[in-house]
């Protein structure tokens, strides 16, 4: 099996920051970009704050079973396990930027998904900071396309939620630069976790 960072993995190098959400969700507009009631509730509420100024993030994006876990894994074992590799939470506002830069995401399957409350076919969860405790509120975002259209989607989970080994996820990878202009690998603390899936269609 292998484990990141010897595995595949796609990366992007993405700008964040710079807009305000109503310039954000004008953007997600003009691309065409459709959300379900969650993704709504979530990019609308007080808690998705933006940033006034623009950075630089990487991302990178793997399967459960890079993380090592070839039989699948709750949220909060994702998290840690992320973590001693050296991979991070992403801001929840990287969530829209990314569907922005995924604009040629494969397509998934249009169908429902075999088992109820599992990631759809061809869905690219985003691990983001937690916001909210409540259950009945979004955890965060994942992308998906359908039918040729790009969807920027909300989910509610808690940690009880078993994700599978070959479900996708994004994580974020910081690069910080030291006195000498070298690039050592930052790994922030780790939020407290509650995921089981749930999707609204």
């Amino acid at each position: 099996m292998e484990i990141y960072p010897d595995c595949r993995v796609i990366t992007k190098s993405i700008e964040v920051g710079g807009l305000t959400k109503w310039q954000l969700i004008k953007k997600l507009q003009e691309h065409s970009i459709s959300m379900n009631p969650y993704g709504e509730k979530l990019l609308s509420n007080d808690k998705f704050i933006t940033s006034e100024t623009k950075y630089s993030l990487k991302t990178v994006e793997l399967a459960v079973r890079n993380l090592g876990f070839p039989d699948g894994a709750t949220m909060p074992q994702l998290i840690k396990q992320a973590n001693k590799l050296g991979l991070e939470l992403c801001p929840l506002e990287v969530g829209p930027y990314l569907r922005l830069e995924y604009l040629d995401q494969a397509e998934g399957d249009s169908g429902n998904s075999l088992q109820q409350n599992q990631a759809p076919s061809g869905s690219i969860t985003i691990a983001s900071e937690i916001v909210s405790d409540d259950d009945n509120f979004p955890k965060g975002f994942y992308l998906r396309k359908i039918d040729g259209v790009l969807w920027l989607r909300g989910y509610l989970a808690d940690d009880l939620h078993s994700w599978n080994p070959d479900d996708q996820f994004i994580f974020s990878k910081s690069e910080k630069m030291n006195r000498r202009g070298d690039k050592n690998d930052g790994i922030t603390k780790n939020n407290r976790e509650k995921h089981r899936r749930s999707h609204s269609t």
